[in-house]
C-alpha cells in the first residue's frame, strides 16, 4: 500500500492527546517506564539525546498498536544522521543568538570602563534582546514541533523538507501547540512533589501525550493512493 503525505493545518485535538497519554500509561505503565529508563540512559551518549527521543516515540507506536515491542529497539542508530544534524543545526542557531549577547555585555562593560558607576547601557540592551532572543527560540520550537514524527513515522530525513512540512501543518496552532506542551510540561513535573523520585513516574506521560499529538498528526496528512483512485472511479 502506497501512503503518501498531504500536508495541511493540523485539527489539533488538545484534550484528547492528553486523555490518550494517560490511557497509555494506565494500560502498559511497565513498558512505558521501562522504555522512558532506556531513552534516559542513551540520552547520556553525547549527541544521541534527539536521536534517543525519537525512537522512544516509535517504541510508543508499537504499544499503543498492541504489537511486539522491545525496549532495546530505541538503541537503533537507522535515524542517526537525520537527528545528529537536526541537533547540530540547533546547537549552531543557539550559537548564533548567543553571539549578539557577548557583543551587548563587552558594549556595557566598555560604557563603565573608568568610571565608578556601572553602566545601564549593557542591562537596557541586555532585556529586549532577550525577549527577541525567547520569541525567536519559541516561534522555531513551535513551527518545528512534527520534525521528530515527520523523521520517526515517516523516514524523512532531509532536514528542510521535514520543516517545510512542519510549518504547514502548524499553521494556525501555535497558540494550541504552546498550551498543550506547557500543560504536559506541568504535569510531567509533578513528580518533585513526591521528592523527586515521582518525576520517573510523570515524566513518561510527557512523551505518551506528544506522541499521540504526532501519531494523529501524521494519520491527517496521509492519503492512500490507491483508495483515492478508487474514490475517483467511483464518481
Amino acid at each position: 500500500m502506497n501512503v503518501n503525505l498531504s500536508p495541511k493545518p493540523i485539527n489539533f485535538k488538545f484534550g484528547e492527546y492528553i486523555n490518550k497519554g494517560f490511557e497509555l500509561l494506565k494500560k502498559d505503565f511497565g513498558g512505558v517506564f521501562v522504555g522512558f529508563l532506556v531513552c534516559l540512559i542513551m540520552t547520556i551518549i553525547p549527541l544521541f539525546g534527539v536521536l534517543a527521543v525519537g525512537n522512544y516515540y516509535k517504541y510508543l507506536r508499537k504499544l499503543s498498536k498492541n504489537q511486539p515491542a522491545s525496549a532495546g529497539e530505541i538503541f537503533d542508530f537507522k535515524d542517526f544522521m537525520p537527528y545528529l544534524i537536526l541537533q547540530l543545526i540547533i546547537i549552531g542557531g543557539m550559537m548564533v543568538l548567543y553571539i549578539p549577547m557577548i557583543f551587548i555585555m563587552i558594549l556595557g562593560g566598555a560604557a563603565s570602563y573608568g568610571s565608578d558607576e556601572p553602566s545601564v547601557m549593557g542591562p537596557l540592551l541586555m532585556f529586549p534582546y532577550m525577549f527577541l532572543m525567547f520569541a525567536a527560540i519559541l516561534y522555531f520550537a513551535l513551527k518545528g514541533f512534527y520534525i521528530p514524527a515527520l523523521i520517526s513515522f515517516k523516514g524523512i530525513t532531509d532536514i528542510k523538507t521535514a520543516w517545510n512540512i512542519s510549518k504547514v501543518m502548524t499553521k494556525g496552532n501555535l497558540i494550541n501547540i504552546f498550551l498543550f506542551s506547557f500543560v504536559i510540561g506541568i504535569l510531567s513535573q509533578l513528580g518533585i512533589l513526591a521528592c523527586g523520585i515521582g518525576l520517573f513516574l510523570t515524566l513518561p506521560f510527557m512523551y505518551a501525550a506528544n506522541y499521540f499529538a504526532f501519531e494523529d498528526a501524521i494519520q491527517q496528512i496521509e492519503y492512500d493512493e490507491i483508495t483515492e483512485i478508487g474514490i475517483k472511479e467511483k464518481y
